[in-house]
């Protein structure tokens, strides 16, 4: 009984001294805006006093965060977005990527929540998919395990880097919105880094509530994908197939000829395909109904961002964003300055 009296008072005393990593949790919101993240954040599972959360408001998200970077004192930093509902794991599970692995950054998919509408889902389902989603298809779906991997399975609204690899790389180019995190990623990569995706590492969030809503957002990857592109940030050939298809459909009324309309057959029975295997995939037949549409406006629409991109920026200078930015400590989840 002395012995078991012993050991149980040893391993409490060495859980009380081990020592967690100190964690800042950074989300950029609009001036005003909700921070429907924070309802995640009061459910974790981790030491209090070991984390902070600041909130950074602005309108550009890449200078937001850059901003609260600037002022966090953890030594990782985890990148969420105002609606990503982070699981009670997450942080024990950033922490022991870090405390194990000499990495610069570790990420997970974003899920669509299973209470999202049958319009909501199938935006959802449609990224998820080889047909949609393509080769960025596991940013939003919880596939595989634990493994080295690149910007192309990693997503800012849940992405852990290490606080001095974001400062020696000088953080995000503010020039980009979106594809910051894919470009600093990509430099990452450059520089020998190491990378993580953790499927399990997931956070929930919501998917567009409108078609109008589908389509700017996908539009607007098309138009960061091209900025990136043209800053040197380094891309495959992928991001240009959905532009090429864009071209092409433009052109049907103006070609004559069985053959030509071959390609947009094939493409319609892909579509086709696509849905009926994500429908039974997902178990939800529901919203697969909805994917060829879908499929059709997430490609023409990222084709014609991506255009848009090349016209509107090649050849010229773009501006660093101006405007001010807040940052705040949430206090309700303490403060960094007493570390």
């Amino acid at each position: 009984m002395p012995v078991f009296l012993f050991l149980t008072l040893f391993l409490f005393m060495t859980m009380e001294a081990m020592e967690y990593p100190k964690l800042s949790i950074i989300i950029p919101v609009k001036p005003g805006g909700a921070v429907r993240a924070l309802d995640g954040l009061r459910r974790l599972d981790y030491p209090a006093g070991s984390f902070e959360v600041l909130v950074a408001e602005g309108s550009c998200p890449s200078r937001q965060r850059n901003a609260a970077a600037g002022q966090a004192a953890g030594d990782i930093l985890y990148f969420l977005d105002d609606d990503s509902l982070a699981d009670p794991a997450a942080l024990e599970a950033i922490a022991a990527h870090f405390t194990a692995e000499a990495l610069a950054a570790v990420g997970g998919p974003s899920l669509t929540p299973a209470s999202d509408s049958v319009l909501q889902r199938s935006f959802g389902m449609a990224l998820a998919s080889p047909c949609g989603g393509g080769g960025v298809r596991n940013r939003y779906r919880k596939s595989g395990e634990l493994r080295e991997t690149g910007d192309h399975e990693l997503i800012l609204c849940n992405l852990a880097i290490s606080a001095r690899v974001f400062r020696e790389h000088r953080g995000f180019d503010e020039r980009l919105y979106p594809n910051e995190e894919n470009e600093f990623l990509e430099r990452l990569r450059r520089h020998g880094s190491r990378l993580l995706h953790d499927p399990h590492l997931a956070v929930f969030r919501s998917q567009r509530v409108s078609v109008r809503a589908f389509v700017r957002q996908l539009f607007g990857y098309g138009r960061g994908r091209a900025q990136q592109i043209l800053l040197g940030g380094g891309s495959g050939p992928a991001p240009y197939v959905p532009a090429l298809f864009l071209l092409y459909v433009l052109s049907l009324p103006f070609v004559q000829g069985t053959v030509y309309s071959v390609p947009l057959l094939c493409y319609l029975v892909m579509c086709a395909a696509g849905a009926v295997h994500a429908g039974t995939e997902k178990k939800d037949p529901l919203p697969a109904l909805l994917l060829p549409l879908v499929f059709a406006l997430l490609h023409l629409s990222y084709g014609a961002g991506l255009i848009w991109g090349f016209a509107r920026y090649a050849g010229r200078q773009r501006a660093l964003p101006q405007g001010e930015v807040t940052v705040r400590r949430v206090k309700e989840f303490g403060s960094g300055q007493q570390w």
